[in-house]
């Protein structure tokens, strides 16, 4: 992971600013118990050593922080996209089977979009990804008006597209480059599937004009780029061990910019703080004009941004993984 001279001096995880509300959902605990049988039952993840690994790794503690506010039943349906999201990851897109075969995984699409689309909904699905995600897209479409169901259709859709991009890279061996990668991590990341859940949760829908407005689209990205971000910093060693790191925004850095680990994780910090600064100006501007609606949006986006930081400050799936000795600082 690093060369003899960065092995002997400690690496320092840099302090990230943040200056976003810190709130966790007060149903936190009888949720995730009700989203890990869902889990269980679902079928998407049968290995018990993997299932152990996500009771442990405690996921219901991020979606409980990244949406504080809304009430159990609400909580419990976000926890269970954000858990199909994780299991989707890691039972699928890098599977043994698919990881590095692009045309495994292009095979599988169209029940996919069938899915998302109600195409030949009479068609029973046979993937065990594509069965949870038509249920859950059904309990989702109970909160959401028809244009607010299509966003997440749409954002789903390009995720999971986006996963092709990830397997041809593997399969060839290569690291994008840095462009190309913060370009595709804002479609990788499944953040753009979440987001589009925030003014459903809130039931505070935003306009299709709204939704456009170029101050909530900047918003909206900068947010996307800050987790995307961030969970690259906090897990480049744990990626380093499974996949090479290869789809990581620090090892992208250390192989096309010559940056050592250390100068890598710095320059992400420095890129998290340049985007948190950038919310705060379009923060003040939609302060400007924003209803009530937008503004809960943005908010959510806050909760977001600083829910994954302190989730993942205190995850044994990211902490772990790193050499004895890493010094880890805060958010402030």
């Amino acid at each position: 992971m690093a060369t003899t001279s960065e092995r002997a001096t400690p690496l320092r995880i840099p302090a990230l600013l943040c200056p976003f509300a810190s709130e966790v959902n007060p149903h936190v605990a009888e949720a995730s118990e009700e989203s890990f049988d869902w889990l269980l039952k679902s079928g998407m993840l049968d290995a018990p050593e993997m299932l152990e690994r996500y009771q442990n790794a405690k996921f219901g503690w991020l979606t409980a922080r990244a949406y504080p506010l809304v009430d159990r039943e609400m909580l419990k349906l976000l926890m269970d996209w954000c858990i199909w999201l994780f299991a989707f990851d890691d039972g699928f897109c890098e599977a043994e089977d698919y990881s590095r075969h692009t045309a495994l995984i292009a095979r599988e699409l169209p029940e996919m979009f069938r899915v998302i689309h109600d195409i030949e909904p009479d068609q029973p699905a046979t993937n065990v990804f594509a069965k949870s995600l038509q249920e859950l897209k059904a309990r989702i479409a109970v909160h959401a008006e028809r244009d607010q169901l299509d966003r997440w259709c749409t954002a789903t859709k390009e995720y999971i597209f986006a996963q092709v991009w990830e397997a041809a890279n593997r399969e060839s061996d290569v690291v994008p480059t840095p462009e190309d990668y913060v370009f595709m991590r804002r479609r990788t990341g499944a953040m753009y599937p979440v987001y589009a859940l925030i003014d459903i949760a809130s039931h505070r829908r935003l306009t299709p004009e709204e939704w456009h407005h170029p101050d909530v689209r900047a918003l909206t990205e900068h947010a996307n780029d800050l987790v995307v971000w961030d969970n690259d910093l906090f897990s480049y060693a744990k990626e380093r061990k499974h996949d090479s790191a290869r789809h990581n925004l620090v090892n992208v850095l250390v192989t096309h910019r010559g940056y050592s680990v250390q100068k890598a994780l710095d320059e992400v910090a420095t890129m998290h703080d340049r985007a948190v600064e950038a919310m705060i100006v379009r923060r003040a501007s939609v302060e400007a004009w924003g209803t009530p609606a937008v503004l809960a949006y943005v908010q959510g986006l806050e909760h977001w941004v600083r829910g994954h930081i302190d989730y993942s400050l205190g995850s044994a799936r990211y902490v772990q993984a790193w050499p004895p000795g890493t010094r880890w600082a805060q958010a402030v």
